[in-house]
């Protein structure tokens, strides 16, 4: 399977100086005020949180995990996930390493994933000088379908690996994002967007900091048995 192709290759191409990144959105994290603190554990009792809250709004992040380091790269947060969020979050993201060969991005279908404008970034990052049709008409930019083969084609600047359909847990990314949920958003308390958003970008520099490794990938592409 190519995506996991991609994760096996990941340190090797690192090595060649090209990059292999995971990205994906966790969209409308709400920013939740607990109304009254938790009590704290104490003997014989396990921790109790306070089930009354506040809402304070929602944010969406767009996060990219670097394959063969482990680390999040230019994390974007704001109140959308748009075709121009995502490529303004990719070109941060390129922006990190201007040496790089190549970039390999691994991502699911989505249609901001596949759009014009990602399309125009690839193929003037490449140096490509031909034209590339009408969205919806001709050309490169007349399908999704269309827009993807030439996004994925393995000879661009930047190079995109897109998981199946139904198949999200294929993306290394989505593993990241369950640490996130687990070891912030779940038990935190927020009194603003902004609150939220300075604390899970400070989470990730700590885990960029201390915690940030390789993920053990051992799924090898062959057809799961029930």
């Amino acid at each position: 399977m190519a995506t996991c192709q991609s994760y096996q290759e990941a340190p090797q191409l690192a090595e060649q100086g090209e990059r292999t990144i995971s990205t994906d959105e966790l969209t409308g994290v709400q920013a939740l005020e607990r109304k009254h603190p938790g009590l704290p554990l104490a003997p014989g009792k396990v921790e109790r949180r306070e089930f009354e809250y506040i809402r304070h709004g929602t944010r969406t992040f767009i996060l990219s995990r670097d394959v063969a380091s482990g680390k999040l790269v230019a994390p974007h947060a704001g109140p959308t996930r748009t075709e121009a969020d995502f490529l303004a979050h990719l070109q941060a993201v390129v922006a990190t390493d201007p040496t790089a060969l190549r970039w390999h991005i691994v991502c699911d279908q989505l249609n901001t994933h596949q759009s014009e404008s990602l399309v125009r970034w690839v193929a003037d990052l490449s140096g490509l000088q031909e034209d590339l049709g009408v969205k919806g008409e001709s050309g490169i930019l007349a399908s999704m379908a269309s827009r993807a083969t030439f996004l994925s084609d393995p000879s661009h600047k930047v190079v995109f690996h897109y998981t199946p359909k139904h198949s999200s847990w294929l993306n290394q990314i989505e593993i990241w994002l369950s640490i996130l949920v687990r070891k912030l958003l779940k038990r935190g308390s927020f009194t603003s967007v902004e609150e939220l958003q300075a604390r899970v970008l400070a989470f990730i520099e700590y885990y960029n900091q201390t915690m940030a490794k390789p993920f053990k990938w051992t799924y090898q592409g062959k057809a799961l048995t029930v």
